[in-house]
């Protein structure tokens, strides 16, 4: 098979995210220039990959915890996941119907905004029968603020003296998608990425109970409903690490190894933002996506500061 200039560009910019000195941060602004400046010669391949991806490195990312302190980490942000998404979803709908916003499009952007972006977009969107545009729109608008939120919520960290289990927990509430709580956590230090994703993937559970809602109310059959299934291997990942000695051998290989392909994953996911799909979006969908993103933002940080010492 005969590989174009233009592909082999690609994959050099793939291969750069293998090297330390490409962050998260650094790969996702890579992914972004690259799809102003060119296609991806790969697109069809790659929302699989990203998909794959993604649940290959967070299992891995377990095997460089113990159940201990994810059990504990669980327990600190149980409180903060339930008002989280209960208000958040709340003052989604209740936004997307003062400001007249197509209700699929407002349940869509509220539930990916309150669980985890793009997965939760994708288990709601079968259930409520949303169109492709409705789907896409609401992906345009969690990406976009997702990207924003990998960039800002570090430096905020910082500024505000956050510790590192106050950032793990803030930013797996308080950030959409996984991959940007995973990237973001990750600049920050080791104990706030064990923290945030470990909130961040129990946090994910809550597709279940929000996909029973929306069926409920939409007269749809249950078994349209995805069950996240990784997080099982996930938690198998941290049980295996935690109880089997011999395994530590490999655990500091593997937790490597997870990181570059969450690193690899934000360059997929940047080389797919280009600018001309963020104007098809609309004005009012990306409001309402600003509104809630910033109230939960807000309200979670002055929780966790006042609560966690």
């Amino acid at each position: 098979m005969k590989i174009s200039i233009h592909q082999i560009v690609f994959l050099l910019f793939c291969m750069a995210c293998f090297f330390p000195m490409v962050n998260p941060p650094i790969a996702l602004a890579l992914g972004i220039i690259y799809a102003q400046l060119a296609k991806n010669p790969f697109q069809q391949k790659t929302q699989s990959s990203i998909n794959w991806l993604l649940k290959l490195s967070v299992i891995g990312l377990g095997f460089g915890m113990n159940i201990d302190k994810a059990l504990a980490a669980g327990k600190d942000g149980f409180f903060f996941t339930i008002i989280s998404i209960s208000l958040t979803i709340g003052l989604g709908i209740l936004v997307g119907k003062i400001f007249k916003i197509d209700k699929k499009i407002t349940k869509l952007i509220s539930s990916g905004t309150a669980i985890c972006g793009g997965s939760a977009i994708a288990a709601v969107s079968p259930i409520i029968k949303a169109d492709p545009k409705q789907i896409s729109i609401a992906i345009g608008c969690v990406f976009l603020l997702n990207s924003i939120a990998l960039f800002l919520f570090p430096a905020i960290g910082h500024f505000f003296n956050m510790s590192q289990h106050q950032f793990g927990i803030w930013s797996a509430i308080a950030i959409h998608d996984t991959s940007s709580v995973i990237g973001a956590a990750q600049v920050y230090g080791n104990e706030a990425l064990e923290i945030a994703t470990t909130v961040k993937l129990a946090r994910a559970l809550w597709i279940l109970p929000v996909s029973f809602l929306f069926a409920l109310s939409s007269h749809t059959p249950f078994k349209k409903i995805k069950i996240p299934y990784f997080i099982g291997l996930f938690i198998l990942a941290i049980l295996v690490n935690t109880y089997i000695p011999n395994i530590a051998i490999l655990s500091p290989k593997i937790v490597s190894i997870s990181k570059i392909g969450l690193t690899l994953v934000l360059f997929l996911i940047g080389s797919g933002l280009h600018y001309k799909s963020f104007k098809r979006v609309g004005v009012r969908p990306v409001f309402l996506a600003i509104i809630i993103w910033i109230f939960i933002s807000v309200i979670s940080f002055i929780g966790i500061m006042e609560i966690i010492k």
